[in-house]
């Protein structure tokens, strides 16, 4: 028995367990935070505010008279509000309602008036959004942004002379100037297919030039969960020589031989640390943007790639900061949608649902990548978790909402049969989508 590898495979699980119980419990805290802060505005009691379900770990008694536990099974949450039969908050406690005065009333969940219940289940999803837009917007206020001229902060590693020093600003490459980043970008891509490239740099007050990589060498800066790559056992900081025998000085070769093989499997020459190696890995379908700007199937071995050096960082103002995390978080969304219009039609497999297992290896190698990365997955999962509960789907935020609006437009909420047919329909819509979510995690690649 290969007891090493035994060992790994456990520390691998186990750092993925907790990475994906603690994203989820924040998340999942403050989805229930705002249905808990929205509702006591609105005048509604919440019994119980829970993280987790199933036996108490821990629980305090506040001075409104709401009890706040911790559960042994973490994965979820939930408010009982008063009258709640359940923590789904899918019917009333009949014997508890009618125990109540009409005052009392008002202050459950199925007593108040419409436009509370509306707000209070509106709420948890949109917390989700809030949190999701404060991290976007809090990560460039605390790290910066790059400055608009190409400046160098800190070198990576790259197996080539290289010349330039940290502080060296690029004014052009290979004769080509290059006032901003979009210019750096258009450069890049018409260097020739060499190593290195000629850099005319402003370093302490005067130009010099000085021979370095070219700007973006095939250098690994990502590795995706369960991509061909991370099979591979390739590592951030990795770069890649040569694919089938034949170099590739630019990220953009790579991109080019992969694209071109169709899924052939390749052989790669990775250098790393000073040493080199081969591996042979085989690109797998993935989702990428089409020119009708939805999604369609290309092979993909699963790195990404950047400069072959940190841009130096100016300080965002708050508004600007605002507008990233707005910006990021409409592009979860979007993607998203476009994600499912994608499936639906057929462009993309089904396979691109994951399931528990794939999002807690996402969050570990998001941990393992960082502070910052592990917030930031924690910031995509918060919107992808808000969007969800917002589908019309009963025993979700969204169902609720639903028969709210019913109950708006005709005047009375559905009969309890009514309800009790829809909540099974939704239970089992929910239950089907996640254990078809957990077999793709199990037997898709």
């Amino acid at each position: 028995m290969d007891f090493p590898g035994l060992l790994t495979s456990t520390l691998d699980f186990a750092q993925a367990a907790v990475a994906f119980v603690v994203a989820l419990s924040i998340i999942v805290a403050v989805h229930e935070y705002g249905h808990y802060i929205v509702g006591r505005w609105s005048g509604i009691h919440a019994e119980v505010f829970s993280i987790g379900f199933g036996p108490k770990l821990w629980s305090r008694v506040d001075r409104r008279g709401t009890r706040w536990q911790v559960a042994a099974v973490p994965f979820g949450g939930y408010v009982k509000f008063l009258g709640d039969a359940n923590a789904a908050s899918a019917g009333a406690d009949e014997d508890t309602m009618a125990r109540l005065s009409d005052a009392e009333r008002r202050h459950t969940m199925h007593g108040a008036p419409l436009w509370a219940r509306a707000a209070t289940v509106s709420a948890g999803p949109v917390f989700n959004f809030i949190l999701s837009i404060l991290v976007f917007a809090a990560m460039p206020l605390f790290t910066g942004i790059a400055t608009n001229e190409p400046e160098i902060a800190s070198l990576r590693p790259v197996p080539v002379v290289n010349e330039l020093a940290p502080g060296d600003r690029i004014l052009a490459v290979n004769g080509k100037e290059t006032p901003d980043y979009n210019a750096l970008n258009a450069v890049t891509e018409d260097v020739p297919k060499s190593p290195t490239a000629e850099y005319r740099v402003l370093r302490d007050g005067r130009e010099v030039t000085v021979t370095g990589p070219t700007p973006q060498p095939p250098l690994i800066l990502s590795v995706q969960p369960k991509s061909a790559a991370q099979d591979a056992g390739l590592e951030i900081g990795d770069v890649i020589i040569a694919m089938n025998g034949v170099e590739v000085p630019r990220f953009a070769d790579l991109q080019e031989v992969v694209r071109e093989g169709k899924g052939a499997p390749i052989t790669l020459t990775v250098w790393r640390e000073g040493e080199t190696f081969d591996a042979t890995l085989t690109p797998r379908p993935r989702p990428v943007p089409g020119q009708d700007g939805g999604l369609e199937t290309a092979y993909l071995i699963g790195i990404s790639s950047s400069y072959m050096f940190d841009p130096a960082t100016r300080r965002a103002g708050f508004g600007e900061a605002l507008q990233i995390g707005l910006r990021q978080t409409y592009g979860i969304v979007e993607g998203t949608f476009s994600g499912i219009s994608s499936i639906v039609a057929g462009s993309i497999s089904s396979c691109n649902i994951n399931g528990p297992i794939a999002i807690a290896q996402a969050t570990s190698t998001a941990a393992s990548a960082g502070f910052s990365s592990f917030v930031w997955m924690i910031a995509a999962l918060s919107t992808a978790i808000g969007l969800l509960n917002l589908f019309p789907i009963p025993v979700l935020d969204g169902g609720h909402l639903v028969f709210h609006a019913y109950e708006w437009a005709r005047g009375r909420p559905p009969s309890d049969a009514v309800m009790n047919v829809a909540m099974t329909i939704g239970l089992t819509l929910v239950l089907a989508l996640m254990l078809f979510g957990l077999s793709n995690d199990l037997f898709c690649v």
